[in-house]
């Protein structure tokens, strides 16, 4: 049987350990006793399994080589950027001693290599982690393509490279299954939905950062992106869009919430200000409501991260300036405790729901 993912692939091999360990914990305590040949059938079977899953995905088969995957994942992530990083400042180094023809052949060729590099290196690849690495090399030559070309015939700056930057991400994040480079896709397509709001409200592109609810729109698009296309076989991909969504949503809401002068309204800045709070206080509350209910783990802890954020800005607007700073930390240490058993209660009164919701 063919599983969907990596990711799928190791969460069965967890459960065959899980199952082993249980198993022969029943049998020690006499539970239940399985005879040779049932017990010969069921280790062969999950031995045939794990066997594929390590030829199809290379997976970890113990805690120790879970650690070890760990470690290459950092370092993978590290030598991704270094790498990345060299070849900047290599264009850098010597793009002022090279004619226009030189440039220009050194860029193309350099996104060109690096794509098909990516390509080879991904087919004889099983762990992922060295296609992670020349993957983002690809995208940040590409991007240096895009931005050098722009300087070198005098083009005007336009957030559709943006575009262009993501679209060659998302190709190689999708077809290679490296979030990484999803990640990047999505910060470039903020950027780029963000640029282009604030372009139709009259601003130029670049600016977009001035009016915080520009980035409203793209931020409810990204968390709603995994309820209608199905992302099982690929890593974490579910999980980015939508802590991307909450973040793009909750973070300009509670810069709003203290700078009313940055909203489109044409309003007191007071009432901006509070009306941001007390929506940031909601869609928080909401975000853990939800993620209890459908057993979204990391969108409890982006909704709790933001409750938390929001109402320690307010208590401090209200009490430092007023208060004993002991008093003040002992209140914030009390609405800690407050928020915990609340979690608690919560978690408990949803846990039935959770039971059966998907991952």
């Amino acid at each position: 049987m063919k599983t969907p993912s990596k990711t799928t692939a190791q969460q069965r091999a967890d459960q065959i350990h899980a199952f082993n360990h249980e198993l022969a914990e029943l049998t020690r305590e006499q539970v239940l006793s399985l005879s040779a040949e049932q017990q010969a059938a069921i280790d062969d079977y999950h031995q045939g399994l794990l066997n594929q899953f390590r030829s199809d995905f290379d997976i970890d088969h113990s805690q120790h080589e879970k650690q070890l995957s760990l470690g290459m994942r950092i370092a993978s992530f590290l030598g991704a950027v270094a790498l990345a990083a060299s070849v900047f400042f290599l264009f850098y180094q010597f793009w002022g001693r090279l004619g226009t023809a030189s440039q220009v052949t050194i860029l193309s060729g350099a996104s060109i290599i690096s794509f098909l590099a990516t390509v080879i290196v991904a087919s004889k690849d099983a762990s992922g982690y060295f296609t992670k690495l020349i993957g983002l090399v690809a995208f940040a030559c590409f991007v240096l393509n895009i931005a050098m070309f722009g300087l070198i015939f005098n083009i005007t700056p336009t957030d559709n490279a943006l575009l262009a930057w993501a679209a060659l991400a998302l190709l190689l994040a999708y077809a290679y299954d490296v979030r990484l480079l999803q990640v990047a896709a999505l910060l470039c397509i903020i950027a780029y939905v963000s640029a282009r709001v604030g372009a139709w409200s009259g601003m130029y592109w670049i600016h977009f950062g001035e009016r915080p609810e520009n980035f409203f729109p793209i931020a409810l698009l990204l968390f709603f992106i995994p309820q209608w296309i199905n992302h099982e076989r690929f890593s974490g991909f579910a999980l980015s869009y939508r802590v991307f969504g909450i973040v793009t949503l909750l973070l300009p809401m509670l810069v709003l919430a203290h700078w009313g002068y940055g909203s489109y309204l044409n309003i007191d800045p007071d009432l901006i200000e509070g009306s941001y709070q007390l929506a940031g206080f909601i869609l928080s509350g909401v975000f853990i409501w939800y993620g209890i209910r459908r057993g979204w783990g990391h969108v409890v802890n982006s909704g709790v991260t933001f409750f938390v954020i929001f109402i320690y800005t307010k208590f401090f607007d209200w009490w430092w300036e007023v208060m004993p700073r002991y008093l003040f930390f002992l209140v914030l240490g009390l609405v800690a405790i407050l928020c915990l058993v609340i979690l608690k209660r919560l978690r408990k009164a949803e846990q039935p729901l959770a039971e059966g919701a998907q991952p």
